[in-house]
């Protein structure tokens, strides 16, 4: 096994799991509201789930890759897009927009402080720690997003997304450095992250717009 994962509290496959699923729901309910078919949601949950991990761990020349390394992973993807579009289907709900969201900012926060986490104990610079847990927290949405044919939400949102999970990315870091342990600096970080942008989504913060007049 790497190196790497075997220093990691167990909290950090809990944290890592959850984000998956969350990332998956939020990549289910896109495809959904573009009608593709079934073997679409299951790869655009996929995207959205294992995008920004997977990158992270190419960067980090982690081997083998999270979800290889732990494929309940898959296998919870293939058992919630399944459940799932069943539930909708019966139940004939339609995923809109704002439903997408909530799964979105879960998602982003968790993968935020546990990008973050591994970078550090991987040895590297707080600041460059902390972009490693903004890139795993908003790649896979990014993916998720050009695969049904939408500007990323990270870049067309206006409300603060990316600059949600380096706040949350920074609270990982202040918490290690003050001796905290793994799971604290987990917890920590995933609520500011999640918190930030849940308040960004209800007060409607705006990230200044490029302007060409």
């Amino acid at each position: 096994m790497n190196p790497v994962a075997l220093n990691l509290a167990p909290a950090l496959w809990a944290v890592e799991f959850a984000a998956t699923l969350a990332f998956a729901l939020s990549g289910l309910m896109e495809a959904s509201r573009k009608q593709l078919d079934a073997v679409g949601v299951v790869v655009v949950a996929g995207l959205a789930a294992f995008g920004g991990g997977t990158l992270r761990d190419v960067l980090l020349d982690r081997r083998p890759f999270f979800w290889v390394e732990h494929p309940h992973y898959v296998w919870g993807i293939f058992v919630l897009t399944a459940g799932a579009m069943l539930f909708m289907r019966q139940r004939h709900m339609k995923p809109t927009a704002r439903g997408i969201v909530w799964p979105d900012a879960l998602g982003l926060g968790l993968f935020a402080a546990s990008g973050t986490l591994l970078s550090l104990d991987a040895g590297l610079t707080p600041l460059v720690a902390v972009l490693m847990g903004v890139i795993t927290a908003t790649f896979g949405g990014v993916l998720r997003d050009i695969v049904c044919n939408e500007i990323p939400t990270a870049f067309r949102d206006h409300r603060p997304y990316a600059l949600c999970a380096f706040a949350g990315g920074w609270v990982v870091v202040a918490v290690r450095a003050a001796g905290g342990d793994e799971t604290a600096a987990l917890a920590l970080g995933t609520v500011v992250a999640f918190a930030l942008r849940a308040l960004a989504l209800w007060r409607n913060w705006r990230v200044p717009a490029w302007q060409t007049d």
